[in-house]
């Protein structure tokens, strides 16, 4: 535009950016209604939503897993379905079936709940890993595919799962090819002592979640997701979320790294921080976020040394600590 500077940006877009900021913390607000006392694990998971990736919720039993699931399902007006994943359950009980119709004389498809927005895969290590891996194409291309026919899924399309780690008997641990298609995973972890006072509180007289309102609807999240891939990344803090990723895959306490998609979900990650703090520009420590979430579930630590002891949560934090930050 003419008499514009090259730095400046129209007015628009800073319009733009400032809604979708507004959007975003109403989505917050909405699911802290219901989830109380863990405001961090709220942002988090909405981060992951916005950016248009999926969120593991893996903690013992009690801790609200499920009810943040609903929470975040029932603060966007979209189609929402819920899975009970057990060892019986099939593949196509979650992708649909194709069925012979003897009135019409021809098959048709019969679509499952993985047709919707917003899936919630409950206890999804109780699956078998057969039935697990259903869920591996429509997380990563957004279609199912059934004896042959490719199916697409309706954007925006988000998998929030829970699993257990506590109890082994009955439970198939996730694949490590399922974990990669997770944005981030979760731990809730218990309240303070003053948390969970006022969750007695709250919960005396009435059910928060009966209280929580939608916040936005599907059109309006897929303009989220457009509005955190406009948020900028400077070419050298590209190069810092790279080394970051090759020291991964570089470290003697890992038998593997992060991989290119863990690349590409620190970025947006990042990008929803920015976004939700108001910014239309990453910093560091917006990246440094985006490394501990992200990045965890996707090493595997080495076995038969020393190093089984360590955590791939601590070998993330002495990466960070560790590669230079650009100034």
């Amino acid at each position: 535009m003419d008499g514009m500077k090259e730095t400046e940006k129209p007015a628009s877009t800073d319009a733009a950016n400032t809604n979708a900021t507004a959007s975003a913390n109403r989505l917050i607000a909405s699911v802290s209604r219901a989830f109380l006392g863990k405001e961090d694990v709220v942002r988090q998971a909405v981060a992951a939503l916005i950016s248009g990736g999926h969120v593991l919720i893996e903690d013992v039993p009690g801790l609200g897993k499920t009810l943040l699931a609903k929470a975040i399902a029932k603060s966007v007006s979209a189609d929402f379905k819920r899975v009970q994943f057990t060892a019986d359950l099939l593949p196509s009980d979650i992708t649909g079936v194709t069925v012979y119709a003897q009135d019409r004389h021809e098959f048709s498809f019969r679509p499952g709940p993985i047709f919707t927005n917003i899936l919630l895969g409950d206890e999804i290590n109780r699956a078998t890993p057969r039935t697990q891996s259903s869920l591996l194409e429509a997380m990563e291309e957004k279609c199912v595919t059934v004896d042959g026919e490719a199916y697409p899924l309706e954007e925006p399309f988000f998998v929030i799962a829970t699993q257990n780690p506590v109890e082994l008997e009955g439970t198939y641990p996730l694949p490590f090819a399922q974990m990669d298609r997770f944005m981030i995973r979760l731990s809730i972890g218990y309240l303070d002592r003053e948390g969970e006072i006022r969750v007695l509180r709250d919960q005396q007289t009435a059910n928060p979640f009966d209280h929580v309102e939608p916040a936005m609807d599907c059109e309006a999240l897929r303009g989220l997701h457009q509005a955190v891939r406009r948020i900028s990344i400077e070419e050298s803090l590209c190069g810092y979320l790279v080394d970051i990723i090759r020291a991964t895959r570089e470290a003697d306490s890992l038998e593997y790294g992060a991989s290119p998609r863990g690349s590409l979900d620190m970025q947006r990650f990042s990008q929803a921080v920015a976004l939700m703090a108001g910014r239309d520009y990453v910093l560091p420590d917006d990246i440094k976020e985006a490394a501990r979430v992200v990045l965890p579930h996707r090493l595997i630590t080495k076995k038969g040394t020393r190093s089984v002891s360590v955590s791939a949560r601590s070998v993330i934090d002495h990466i960070v600590d560790s590669v230079e930050v650009p100034l």
